[in-house]
C-alpha cells in the first residue's frame, strides 16, 4: 500500500517544518491576509518565470503604479516596461490591464473582496473566467489570500504526486482536479508549500536525489535508482 497524503505532509513537516501563515509585527506573529488584487496580479507575474524575478517584477510594478487605478490607466506599454524583469512582459500586462477593466466595469471597483463571501467553488469558478487564470493562479488566490483549504498544483508537485504513484495524471491540472477531494482536513497549505520545496531541493526535475528522499522506500520511481 502506497503512502497517503497525510502521511507525506507528516514527513515532509519533519524535514521542513510546518509552514505558517503569519507575518511578525511589533506585537508579535498575526495572521495575514494580503489584498486579493495584489495576490492574482503577482501570481501572473509568477508565470513561467523565478520567484525572484516574479517579486522584482511586482515591486516595480508596485513602485511604478501606486494604485490599481494608475495600473488601469497607464498605456500598456508603460506597464510592461514596469514589469519587463518578470518575462512576456507584453503578455502578462495585457492580461492585467484586462482583468481590472473587467472587474472595474462588472464591479465599479478595483478590488476582488467580493470573494471572501463566495464559497471556494464559485470563487474558482469566478476567477478563471479571467484570461490568463487558471486552476493554479486562482487556487493561490484562495490558498494564499483567502486561507482557504485548497492546493495549488505546480509542476513540482504534480511531478512528485505521480513519481509517488498517488497520481497518474498527464498534467498539473489533472492532478489538481483529482488532488483536492484527497487532501487531509487543514493539511493544504504544508502540502503545497514543503512538497514545492522537496521538488526544488530533492525530487527535482533533473537528476532527483533519490537516495537522500525520505520517500524512497514507498517510491516506485526511486526503486530504479538502488
Amino acid at each position: 500500500m502506497g503512502l497517503s497524503l497525510a502521511q507525506i505532509a507528516t514527513r515532509l513537516e519533519k524535514i521542513y517544518g510546518v509552514p505558517r501563515r503569519v507575518k511578525q509585527e511589533a506585537q508579535g506573529a498575526v495572521p495575514f491576509q494580503p489584498d486579493l488584487l495584489d495576490e492574482l496580479v503577482g501570481t501572473i507575474l509568477s508565470q513561467n518565470t523565478s520567484d525572484a524575478n516574479s517579486s522584482r517584477a511586482f515591486q516595480s510594478l508596485k513602485k511604478t503604479f501606486p494604485t490599481w487605478r494608475d495600473v488601469l490607466k497607464a498605456p500598456t506599454r508603460k506597464l510592461a516596461n514596469a514589469i519587463k524583469v518578470g518575462g512576456l512582459s507584453n503578455v502578462k500586462a495585457k492580461r492585467i490591464k484586462a482583468i481590472l477593466s473587467e472587474l472595474f466595469v462588472k464591479t465599479g471597483a478595483l478590488s476582488l473582496a467580493h470573494l471572501d463571501a463566495m464559497t471556494t467553488e464559485d470563487a474558482m469558478t469566478y476567477l478563471r473566467r479571467f484570461k490568463g487564470v487558471g486552476f493554479k493562479t486562482a487556487a493561490c488566490v484562495m490558498m494564499f489570500g483567502l486561507g482557504r483549504d485548497i492546493c495549488p498544483v505546480d509542476t513540482h508537485i504534480h511531478r512528485i504526486l505521480n513519481r509517488l504513484g498517488l497520481m497518474k495524471t498527464k498534467n498539473a491540472d489533472e492532478t489538481f482536479r483529482q488532488l483536492q477531494p484527497l487532501l487531509p482536513k487543514g493539511k493544504a497549505y504544508s502540502l503545497h508549500v514543503n512538497l514545492i520545496r522537496h521538488g526544488k531541493r530533492v525530487c527535482k526535475a533533473q537528476k532527483p536525489n533519490c537516495l537522500a528522499c525520505v520517500f524512497a522506500d514507498d517510491c516506485a520511481f526511486a526503486q530504479r535508482f538502488r
